[in-house]
């Protein structure tokens, strides 16, 4: 009665015939992968070399104006401000420009990517069936199993780092573009037909416009996601406050880490709600001039 509780493994995978296969890849490859590796290395220390060369006092005080801006309240502004002068203050500044730097770049990345494909799923429902299930599987498959294809074809070190981020933190801006331009209303969208804009006119001058807040969302979901995968990449090589909790788990170096690990939680706080903060003042300008509209269209019918 074995059989009935052992399970047949008649489909085994050829587990060895996959990796010699991704390796042959990387090999004939090679000159493109190294191209793309080095601007990818280029991105990143452009941008690193940028923030490391603006003055600790002026990145603190523009978080104090993002902060106002996104929240409008100058307390809010300081206190984001405290706490972002507090990495530096533990010793963790360079550390995070670093992991700033490579969150940037993925972030870029991703919105370069993600946005167009949005644009393009929003406007085919055969595209948009065929691409979903590809957006469930890189949505759910663990974020550890990217850092071995990255590795494989780029090394170890940060343009592997950005490349697992990307992967990663595409399929927000992407869903949410396609929802947001599905879900604006179609008699908004005839309307501007019907007063002679192409489909193209009506994409860009209606639909985009009023799908802005949900599309907005997607970004800051596409932020907040590559920062959590950076932590994750110091596995291969990502240098950064993610090299530092790394470091502190594998010495069991318990204040390092939580040190480190308060730093990582204090810089996705400020990106986080900084974004979200001038994604909400976008909906209270579209919800105001929404209104204005329907005030105007009032007065007109009587």
């Amino acid at each position: 009665m074995e059989w009935l509780f052992e399970f047949p493994e008649v489909l085994k995978p050829n587990f060895t015939a996959i990796d010699n296969a991704v390796r042959a890849f990387a090999v004939w490859a090679d000159p493109v992968l190294s191209a793309i590796s080095g601007g990818l290395q280029g991105m990143v220390s452009g941008i690193s070399f940028l923030l490391g060369h603006i003055p600790w006092p002026l990145l603190v005080a523009l978080v104090v104006f993002m902060g106002w801006k996104s929240c409008r309240r100058l307390r809010t502004g300081v206190l984001y401000g405290i706490l972002f002068a507090v990495i530096g203050a533990v010793g963790y500044w360079d550390m995070m420009l670093v992991t700033l730097s490579i969150v940037i770049s993925s972030f870029i990345i991703s919105l370069v990517i993600g946005l167009p494909v949005g644009i393009l799923l929003s406007g085919s429902d055969r595209a948009n069936r065929i691409v979903r299930p590809i957006l469930d599987t890189m949505q759910t498959m663990p974020s550890f199993v990217y850092l071995i294809p990255a590795m494989i074809l780029f090394g170890i070190g940060n343009p592997s780092a950005v490349l697992a981020t990307v992967i990663y933190a595409v399929v927000p801006v992407i869903r949410l573009t396609s929802l947001g331009i599905r879900q604006v209303d179609k008699e908004v969208v005839e309307a501007a037909k019907a007063f002679g804009s192409t489909k193209r006119q009506a994409l860009f001058k209606v639909q985009i416009p009023q799908a802005l807040p949900t599309i907005m969302t997607g970004v800051n979901q596409t932020l907040m996601m590559a920062m959590a995968m950076v932590v994750t990449c110091s596995m291969i090589g990502a240098r950064g406050l993610g090299m530092e909790i790394l470091n502190a788990v594998n010495r069991l170096e318990i204040g390092r880490g939580l040190f480190a690990g308060s730093s990582v939680v204090i810089l996705a706080i400020i990106l986080d709600r900084t974004t979200q903060g001038l994604f909400s003042k976008e909906k209270e300008g579209q919800a105001q001039a929404g209104e204005t509209r329907d005030v105007t269209a009032g007065g007109k019918q009587q």
